[in-house]
């Protein structure tokens, strides 16, 4: 099995049940943390991990996980830090690890570098935000199709449907389904948009559709999880790990709280 196909064919145990996807930004609350974070979210349940790459200017991103991003980079956070903590344990971890992050960090470390090292450190795929999807057409994807790598695009409220089913036809492991067109974090509305994600789910995709944005609850990953194969949590989880305190119980059980 690739590393690739790890995203798409999960352990059968729980290939019925819809898919948490947990994010942190590496190298919060301490620079050597992000290990032991992993571990806890495979062994709390979640059948996938998303890892965000510190940067200094996380457009994207709300307040929280900017406050995570500056945390970070503080620590000494650095891609290649990064890869070799995944690096040393790839052999526990069996869950799906996918990076994401901006495109700038990942030009400077040299696209192609960078995509053998995640190979080589288990990673399963990528979400680069800011890559302009031509771009990805032109120069990167047959770089991620040597290094089997899968890569996630995202798609909106706003987002066409012949813009969807082009980001799909880009897109290998899972189409990242931003359930508003706010930063991350910020409650919104859109997240009980259900026309959207049933316009989502009656397209047919070829991948399965990952709902991302805003989810804090149990309550909030199903109603987005009715019409999708699963939900991404981030800056609920990121809260627990800026929080002075048990970050580590306090994770393991707020990531119990959504899938029990």
């Amino acid at each position: 099995m690739t590393n690739a196909d790890k995203i798409q064919h999960p352990a059968s145990n729980i290939q019925h049940r819809k898919k948490l996807n947990i994010y942190f930004t590496a190298g919060i609350p301490g620079l050597e943390d992000t290990t032991e974070i992993l571990k806890i979210i495979q062994s709390s349940g979640a059948e996938m991990v998303e890892i965000g790459m510190p940067y200094s200017d996380p457009v994207a991103d709300g307040p929280v996980i900017q406050k995570a991003h500056e945390l970070a980079l503080l620590n000494g956070m650095t891609i290649a830090k990064l890869l070799e903590q995944l690096k040393s344990i790839k052999l526990e971890i069996k869950i799906p690890v996918v990076l994401m992050g901006y495109i700038n960090p990942v030009l400077s470390f040299g696209f192609e570098n960078f995509c053998h090292e995640c190979a080589e450190s288990g990673v399963s795929g990528l979400i680069i935000p800011d890559l302009p999807p031509i771009e990805f057409e032109k120069n990167y994807r047959q770089i991620l199709e040597k290094y089997q790598l899968n890569f996630s695009f995202l798609v909106t409220p706003e987002t066409s449907d012949e813009r969807i089913r082009y980001l799909d036809s880009l897109s290998s492991g899972f189409l990242y389904a931003v359930s508003s067109s706010s930063t991350t974090g910020n409650a919104s509305k859109e997240i009980n948009n259900g026309q959207y994600l049933q316009n989502l789910a009656a397209l047919n995709l070829k991948n399965p559709v990952m709902i991302g944005f805003g989810i804090k609850s149990k309550d909030d990953f199903q109603k987005v999880t009715a019409n999708a194969a699963g939900g991404i949590i981030g800056t609920a989880f990121v809260n627990i790990l800026l929080e002075k305190g048990d970050w580590k119980g306090k994770g393991a059980s707020f990531i119990r709280s959504i899938i029990n």
